[in-house]
């Protein structure tokens, strides 16, 4: 074979009529496709494709910020309230007489509760958003002691107020009944945050779709509720307050059965320390001729 027969170009036959149909027609559809888009661009008031995809982006954002905050994730709320309160629980704590304490000497809990409060703050300082199953622990522990130490002294001081060895003074009884009845609240208050949605971080997270309280935001129209609003610790610290006051639910209702019992608990214990107390005090005060 030589070189001019290896190097021969191959020969192409004449286009079948059929293929260039099918061309013309193709080009026809992509010309169609055009002017429809061009028609529905000039509709919608836009000039280019990219302005439609820019808006169609923007709607999709706006779509994302018109979920309420407590149903998506979130940064976490502040450490400070929670870790205030907290303070002032222990604080109230320790205030009450020897006998009505859980353990003695009354520092050793204290010291305890301390510890495990700096531990908490170390790891999420600014912000709850650390998940961590050690930390969960931690945080439940912290409200536990509180928790068992307070019941003590309610169930000492009821028992005290029943027998008559305590309670002599109307003054006295009155403190260490309102420092009960208020660390009574600091402990539900914890037990409500801890536990609505699975805790702050799951609550941050998003983790949890069926919340156990129900807040007056949740069910208000969007344009009545800050976008970024969600239930954070002094949204719980007034539902425990309300409920130890009015003795029942406020504005704040319980869904899930967990929710419905600790409310009821606490209103078991604020009826309890109130209507002793009270009843005590008024018998003892001195009466002025």
């Amino acid at each position: 074979m030589s070189d001019n027969d290896a190097h021969v170009a191959p020969q192409h036959g004449p286009v079948a009529p059929e293929v260039t149909e099918g061309i013309r027609s193709l080009h026809e559809r992509i010309d169609e496709l055009h002017r429809m888009v061009a028609q529905r661009l000039e509709t919608e008031g836009v000039h280019t494709a990219g302005e439609w995809l820019h808006d169609r982006a923007g709607a999709v954002v706006h779509q994302a910020r018109a979920i309420p905050a407590w149903q998506r994730h979130t940064k976490g709320e502040l450490r400070w309230p929670v870790t205030l309160t907290c303070a002032v629980g222990v604080t109230l704590q320790s205030a009450v007489p020897g006998r009505l304490q859980l353990v003695h000497p009354s520092w050793a809990l204290t010291a305890a509760q301390g510890t495990l409060g700096i531990v908490l703050v170390a790891a999420n300082p600014r912000r709850i958003n650390r998940e961590s199953t050690a930390l969960r622990l931690l945080a439940l522990t912290f409200a536990a002691l509180l928790s068992l130490a307070n019941g003590w002294s309610v169930a000492r001081l009821a028992i005290g107020i029943v027998q008559g060895t305590m309670g002599q003074t109307a003054g006295p009884l009155l403190i260490t009944g309102g420092a009960i009845w208020l660390t009574n609240v600091v402990v539900f208050a914890l037990w409500y945050w801890e536990f609505d949605r699975g805790g702050p971080v799951a609550r941050a997270l998003g983790t949890e779709r069926y919340p156990d309280f129900q807040f007056v935001q949740m069910t208000l129209p969007p344009e009545m509720v800050p976008p970024e609003w969600e239930p954070a610790f002094v949204d719980y610290l007034y539902l425990a307050f309300t409920n130890a006051a009015a003795f029942s639910p406020t504005d704040v209702m319980p869904l899930s059965r967990t929710a419905k019992i600790g409310m009821t608990v606490q209103s078991i214990i604020s009826i309890v320390t109130i209507a002793l107390v009270v009843s005590r005090a008024v018998n003892i005060l001195p009466v002025h001729a």
